[in-house]
């Protein structure tokens, strides 16, 4: 009920005021699990993503987020809630295995899932490796990942602020990459990989990143 309010307030006025640049909508199955894989650049993609996508998309973000007190801190969590985001305690050693059952119950409901195979945001605009959580949720749960791009999302709102800028902004989404009994007899660490590599460069295509090679590690404030 509270998502189904704030999408129809939220995203007419932010689409709106930012005029985003999206492609691609029609890659998105209308329903049935999906995971939408993306590059991750800034916080407000886990915003700008569920803003422009017609149906719900569910995507993790750090539990302090939904631990605020008062009158601000009721908002801050509505609002979370309202755009389809879950809590992750990311300093807890389980958080890895937690996050990937949370994905699987999702999709066990038919809903969409959001991800990012980076682990935590480019702070120099490339594209790092991919981590194959995401391939392991859609080969255990049998659903196809759609390849999404962000450009822009790191001037939206730049670390360090608190407010939105009006800059221009786009998203891209591929077409979907359905892996059902594409890996049979493979082994499943080496069936991760591919799929992860696959899932990646098919980002890559959308965004134009320069790719790092390397993973990416999380900054102590990401």
């Amino acid at each position: 009920m509270l998502y189904g309010l704030i999408h129809r307030v939220v995203a007419p006025l932010s689409k709106a005021v930012w005029r985003p640049d999206v492609t691609g909508l029609e890659n998105i199955p209308p329903t049935g699990g999906v995971i939408l894989a993306s590059n991750h650049l800034s916080f407000v993609d886990s915003v700008v993503i569920p803003v422009v996508v017609p149906r719900k998309v569910a995507i993790l973000a750090k539990k302090d987020y939904f631990e605020g007190t008062g009158l601000k801190g009721f908002l801050t969590k509505a609002w979370f809630v309202g755009i389809g985001m879950l809590p992750v305690d990311r300093d807890d050693p389980q958080a890895a295995i937690n996050s990937l059952n949370t994905a699987l119950e999702v999709l066990g409901k038919g809903e969409a899932f959001g991800i990012y195979p980076e682990g935590t945001r480019s702070r120099d605009g490339r594209l790092y490796r991919g981590r194959t959580g995401a391939a392991h949720v859609a080969l255990t749960a049998g659903v196809p990942i759609v390849p999404v791009a962000v450009r822009g999302t790191e001037k939206l709102m730049p670390v360090g602020t608190n407010r939105p800028r009006l800059v221009k902004v786009s998203v891209t989404f591929g077409e979907p990459l359905d892996f059902t009994g594409r890996f049979d007899g493979v082994p499943l660490g080496k069936a991760r990989r591919m799929v992860t590599d696959e899932v990646m460069a098919a980002i890559a295509a959308l965004s134009g990143q320069e790719l790092a090679g390397v993973y990416n590690e999380r900054a102590p404030d990401a």
